[in-house]
């Protein structure tokens, strides 16, 4: 009886190991795809959820793979903390072990933040803009006939085919009509990683939050 604990027990320890150096050796080739997809250099840090990982390898479908993409720039305009996850991968072992090309993930989900300083890098010369919380002030002159007058006002975001656009939408120190032409964009353009398409751009501390998201990505190597 003790003999057959002990064998149980060290099984236990072994299946423990090779699960660990399994994961470890799938995460690094699933890095290597997730770079070549997401066409950035060096290699993303990537951890794949969920215990026991073995029983995931031996059917080829992972729940989450997640990733950290670090810092890109699109157009000139960096996005920091370019983070998301893979959902619903489907990646057959022998695929992996073979290089093969049809790894494929059901959702990609992504998310980044535009800092205040990148957001005011982009505002009109004179005008100056500061994140408040989950909202945007900006301060500066508008001309009002010969004169200039001074104004604050807080800025309402949204995406536009041009990139992302800061509207004033109350504004105080000049007539409320005025508010239309205090705007600016930031020509955020170009490919995200995976295709993914933007599907909210949010006001948050330190900065803007972009969410984007994509369909039956593949994940070549």
């Amino acid at each position: 009886m003790r003999k057959l604990l002990v064998f149980l027990i060290l099984l236990i320890i072994l299946l423990a190991v090779l699960d660990r150096v399994a994961v470890a050796g799938v995460q690094r080739d699933l890095a290597n795809r997730i770079a070549a997809a997401a066409d950035v250099r060096g290699t993303p840090e990537v951890e794949i959820t969920g215990i026991p990982f073995l029983t995931q390898a031996i059917s080829g479908h992972y729940q989450e793979v997640r990733f950290d993409l670090g810092t890109l720039r699109y157009g000139g305009v960096p996005i920091e903390g370019l983070k998301g996850a893979a959902y619903d991968v489907t990646a057959p072992l022998a695929d992996l072990l073979q290089n093969r090309a049809d790894i494929r993930a059901g959702r990609v989900a992504v998310t980044g933040t535009l800092t205040d300083a990148t957001i005011d890098r982009f505002a009109p010369q004179g005008v100056k803009v500061s994140g408040k919380g989950d909202r945007f002030v900006a301060s500066g002159e508008l001309a009002v006939g010969a004169q200039k007058v001074k104004f604050t006002a807080e800025m309402k975001v949204e995406m536009t085919d041009e990139g992302i656009r800061l509207q004033a939408e109350k504004i105080e120190g000049v007539p409320a009509q005025l508010a239309r032409f205090v705007t600016y964009t930031i020509p955020f353009q170009g490919k995200l990683p995976f295709d993914v398409k933007v599907t909210e751009v949010k006001s948050v501390s330190g900065g803007l939050r972009i969410s984007a998201e994509a369909s039956d990505v593949p994940l070549r190597g």
